[in-house]
């Protein structure tokens, strides 16, 4: 009885560890663009990819979305270092925010001449930088992109920029309601006419989605508006 008990434990484990590994060895991959040429683009350290303008304004860290390559959010990042923002891509293990919440320590160290700095993201992506200012001091201010933050910063002085398209599909828009509560008053809400969830990066079409009545390349030229708007004084 107790080695039939070990084996279906056994079974249901490697089960388990089977679905797991398939889970986060998909996602979406990056579609390669091509980048503006007055933005110069390098890796300062493993994992991190800098986004730069000439004489940056301000600094802006970005977690991306579940599951989507870094990659994707190169054109929106290059666009925000057009406007005058420095702009950091965060690489995610596995793609997953979530597995590592503190991947802006230490960043602002590697650019001390900056003085104001932002953190955001998309999606997952979003709300875990959200979780990250808790605890985080110094921040000016978050930018989430189709996400919301379930963590309570009600609190704190951070300026808030929400952007999410009309046609999105993924985002839990009652959960996002319930969220609002979480921020500071005073933060600012921005809906993209006719953009969906995927169309803050270039990675495709995403599952569950609504269909977009504007390209990728409209969505995140108007986005990059947006927040260099919000974060450029």
């Amino acid at each position: 009885m107790k080695k039939k008990l070990w084996i279906i434990l056994a079974s249901a484990v490697l089960a388990a560890a089977a679905a797991c590994g398939i889970y986060l060895s998909t996602g979406y991959s990056a579609i390669e663009v091509s980048l503006p040429e007055e933005v110069e683009v390098y890796s300062p350290q493993r994992g991190l990819t800098v986004f730069a303008p000439e004489e940056p304004a301000a600094g802006f860290i970005f977690y991306p979305g579940g599951k989507v390559e870094a990659e994707a959010y190169a054109s929106l990042l290059a666009e925000c270092a057009r406007g005058g923002v420095l702009c950091v891509l965060a690489e995610m293990p596995f793609d997953l925010a979530v597995l590592n919440v503190n991947a802006a320590d230490g960043v602002r160290e590697l650019f001390p001449e900056i003085e104001n700095w932002y953190i955001g993201g998309h999606s997952l992506g979003g709300a875990m930088a959200g979780a990250y200012l808790e605890k985080a001091e110094g921040y000016r201010g978050l930018v989430l992109l189709g996400a919301y933050s379930t963590a309570d910063l009600s609190r704190s002085s951070l300026e808030v920029l929400l952007i999410h398209g009309s046609n999105d599909g993924v985002m839990d828009r009652e959960k996002y309601a319930q969220c609002l509560v979480n921020l500071p008053t005073g933060y600012s809400e921005q809906i993209i006419p006719g953009g969906n969830h995927a169309g803050f990066g270039r990675y495709g079409e995403q599952k569950g989605d609504g269909a977009a009545d504007i390209s990728a390349e409209e969505q995140i030229a108007l986005t990059a508006e947006l927040i260099c708007g919000f974060i450029v004084e």
